[in-house]
């Protein structure tokens, strides 16, 4: 005796259906994935506030054993990076800090699409790093720029690599990429923190400084 199946249907969607369903994603989608993404933004911006830190601390604990001064104010022969970084190579700087930073990785900003993490500081170049150091830091005033990220407007132009010479009258801006038009900074104590472009341009004020910008 052969099985009824006159009265089964089958559970396939309609096409009215299957556009309900694709229209329900699309909603949750459009509703979900923003928040998602400035989480995301957001947690990057306190990673690169945290790599500066560490940053900062080794920059300090370097100075503390150099007699007050860091590595671009230190001659190459007293195992600094003075005339390196003075022409641009701000890879140098970092090199001699190698020993006590954890990896080269934590010279990039999780936001930062325009450079990559080099593999060891032996291959360290400035296409490996996202933040500009200052050749003019002192160990006196805590409150100087030491170090932040490069994505720099100055007086209305971006910066490009090389040494940037900034004057207390100058305007200093952050680009929108990176952190929505805001950025974060090393200070002279070793102490990083998130800044406006308000915050970037008052304390470049405080003194003349050098930039080099990777």
């Amino acid at each position: 005796m052969k099985p009824r199946f006159a009265n089964q249907k089958t559970a396939a969607l309609t096409l009215t259906e299957v556009l309900i369903v694709i229209a329900a994603l699309v909603l949750l989608a459009a509703i979900f994935l923003p928040p998602l993404a400035a989480w995301k933004h957001k947690s990057n911006r306190v990673g690169c506030v945290s790599s500066l830190r560490e940053i900062g601390i080794t920059c300090r604990m370097w100075a503390d054993d150099s007699g007050g001064k860091f590595p671009m104010q230190i001659p190459v022969t007293n195992e600094g990076a003075m005339e390196l970084i003075a022409a641009g190579n701000v890879a140098a700087c970092f090199s001699v800090l190698s020993n006590t930073l954890s990896n080269p990785a934590i010279l990039i900003c999780p936001n930062d699409a325009n450079h990559f993490p080099a593999t060891n500081f032996a291959t360290l170049e400035n296409s490996n790093i996202s933040y500009f150091v200052s050749l003019d830091t002192i160990d006196t005033q805590p409150q100087s720029l030491l170090s932040g990220d490069d994505n720099l407007i100055v007086n209305g132009k971006k910066v490009h690599s090389g040494i940037l010479n900034l004057h207390t009258s100058d305007v200093l801006a952050w680009t929108k990429e990176r952190h929505q038009s805001a950025g974060n900074l090393l200070l002279g104590d070793g102490s990083g923190q998130q800044a406006t472009s308000a915050d970037l341009t008052s304390i470049a004020r405080l003194a003349t400084n050098r930039l080099a910008i990777p």
